[in-house]
C-alpha cells in the first residue's frame, strides 16, 4: 500500500507539472496567428509558423528522450521547460516574423519533453497501472488546453507583451516546482547505474522502418497513424461542419468543447476501469475500432431537412427545446466516437510501448514515438486539406481505412507483455 501511495504521489506531481506546462503553451498558441498577421503574414506563412513547432518538436523528441535516459528525467524536464520560458519571452517582445519563427522553433525544441513526461510516468507507475496513469496525465493536459486560452486573452489587458511574459513566469515557476517535488524513480536510477548504453536516436528512428514487425515499431506505427488521422480531422472539421451543417465561427467552439469534455472525462473517469476490464492491448484495439467507425461515419451524416416535422411524427413526445438540437444528434454520436477512440488508444499504446522496451531505452523510444507522431501531425492535415478540396468525404474515409488497418498491427500484443513463467526445476532424486 505505501508503494502504491508513493506512485500516486509521483503521478499527481507529474500531472500538475504537465497541466501548468500546457496552460502556458495554450496562453500563446491562439494568439500566434493574430501577432503574425500584424506583421503582414498571410495564411501560408501562418500555416508555416504553426508547422514550425511540430517540425522542431519531432526533431528534438528523440534527443530529449536519449538525454533523459542518460542523465535523468528531471534534468531533461527542467531544461526543456526553461527553453520554453525563453521562447515565451521572445514571443512577448517579438517585433518581426523572424522572431515569431524563432520563438516557435525554441518552443518546439523544448516541447520535445512530452516524451520525457511520458517516460517519467512509465518509470514512476507500476506496469499494470501505466495506461491509467497516462490517461490521467492526458486528462490534466486537456484541462490545461481548456484553461490556457482564457488566461492568455486576459493577459492582453496588460498589453501585447502580457501573455508572453505571463507564460514565461508560469514556466519558471513550474521548473522550480519540478526541481522541488520531482525525484528520479527507482527504474531511472537503476538504468543510469547500469553499463547499458542507450541506443542512438537515428538508429532507433530507422529501426521503426527496418524492423516494423517488432512490437515497439508496431506500437509506434499505431500511435503515429492514429494521431495523424485525428489531427487531419481537426484540420478540416470546421470546413466540413460549415459546408454540411451551417456551423459558423461563433458556434464551432461548442464542438471542440464537446470533444474536449468527453476526452477529459473518459481519461479521468472511465479509462482505469476499462483497462482493468479489458487489458491495455485489447482496449487499444477497441479504441482504434471506435476511432475508425467515427471517421467513417461522418461523411454519411447529413443535416435533417425538417426536424420539426420529424418531431411531429413522433407524436410530440419531444420538448420544443429538443427540436433545435435534433439535427445534430447523429453528428454528436459520430463525433463522440473520436475522443472515445483516442482516449482508449493513445494511453494504452504508450503504456504498452513502455512495457516492451527496457527501462534504459524508455525515454529514447518515447521520443521516437513523438517523432513519428510529429511527422504525422504535419503530413495528415496537409493531405486532408488537399483531399477535402477535391472530394469532401475522401479524407475521412482514407483516415478511417488507415486506422482500421492498425488494428491488425496490435493483434497478439498480449504475448509481449505477459509475465514470463519461471522454468520448473525437477526435484532432486
Amino acid at each position: 500500500m505505501p508503494g502504491k501511495n508513493a506512485d500516486i504521489g509521483k503521478l499527481v506531481v507529474l500531472m500538475i507539472t504537465a497541466f501548468i506546462d500546457m496552460v502556458g503553451t495554450l496562453m500563446i498558441i491562439p494568439l500566434m496567428p493574430f501577432y503574425a498577421k500584424s506583421f503582414g503574414a498571410n495564411g501560408l506563412v501562418v500555416g508555416l509558423l504553426v508547422s514550425s513547432f511540430s517540425i522542431a518538436q519531432l526533431l528534438s523528441a528523440p534527443i530529449w528522450g536519449r538525454f533523459s535516459d542518460r542523465y535523468g528525467r528531471r534534468p531533461a524536464l527542467v531544461v526543456g521547460m526553461m527553453a520554453s520560458a525563453i521562447a515565451y519571452v521572445v514571443f512577448g517582445f517579438a517585433n518581426s516574423l523572424f522572431l515569431l519563427f524563432l520563438s516557435r522553433l525554441i518552443q518546439g525544441s523544448g516541447g520535445g519533453t512530452v516524451s520525457v513526461i511520458q517516460a517519467y510516468v512509465a518509470d514512476a507507475v507500476a506496469p499494470e497501472q501505466r495506461a491509467r496513469g497516462l490517461g490521467w496525465l492526458s486528462a490534466a493536459t486537456n484541462a490545461g488546453v481548456a484553461l490556457g486560452p482564457v488566461i492568455g486573452s486576459k493577459m492582453l489587458h496588460f498589453g501585447p507583451h502580457g501573455p508572453g511574459i505571463a507564460a514565461a513566469i508560469l514556466c519558471v515557476v513550474n521548473s522550480i516546482f519540478a526541481l522541488k517535488f520531482l525525484v528520479e524513480s527507482r527504474d531511472m536510477v537503476e538504468a543510469r547505474s547500469s553499463v547499458h548504453v542507450p541506443g542512438r536516436s537515428r538508429t532507433a528512428v530507422l529501426r521503426v522502418l527496418t524492423h516494423s514487425k517488432e512490437p515497439a515499431p508496431r506500437l509506434i506505427w499505431i500511435y503515429a497513424i492514429g494521431i495523424g488521422a485525428f489531427q487531419g480531422l481537426n484540420a478540416i472539421l470546421a470546413l466540413f461542419l460549415a459546408a454540411r451543417f451551417g456551423v459558423t465561427s461563433d458556434t464551432i467552439g461548442y464542438f471542440y468543447t464537446y470533444i474536449g469534455v468527453i476526452s477529459v472525462l473518459t481519461r479521468a473517469v472511465f479509462l482505469g476501469w476499462a483497462v482493468d476490464r479489458f487489458g491495455e492491448a485489447r482496449l487499444s484495439r477497441i479504441g482504434q475500432t471506435l476511432l475508425a467507425i467515427g471517421l467513417a461515419a461522418l461523411p454519411f451524416i447529413h443535416r435533417m431537412a425538417d426536424p420539426a416535422a420529424f418531431a411531429a411524427r413522433l407524436g410530440g413526445i419531444l420538448p420544443v427545446s429538443a427540436v433545435a438540437i435534433l439535427p445534430f444528434l447523429p453528428l454528436a454520436a459520430a463525433v463522440a466516437l473520436l475522443p472515445l477512440g483516442t482516449a482508449f488508444t493513445f494511453p494504452c499504446v504508450t503504456a504498452l510501448l513502455s512495457r516492451v522496451i527496457s527501462s534504459s531505452e524508455r525515454g529514447l523510444y518515447m521520443g521516437v514515438q513523438q517523432t513519428y507522431g510529429g511527422i504525422a501531425r504535419v503530413l495528415f492535415p496537409i493531405g486532408a486539406g488537399w483531399a477535402f478540396d477535391r472530394f469532401p468525404e475522401l479524407p475521412f474515409l482514407v483516415s478511417a481505412g488507415l486506422v482500421a488497418g492498425t488494428i491488425f498491427l496490435g493483434l497478439g500484443m498480449e504475448e509481449y507483455i505477459r509475465p514470463k513463467r519461471e522454468p520448473e526445476v525437477a526435484p532432486a532424486t
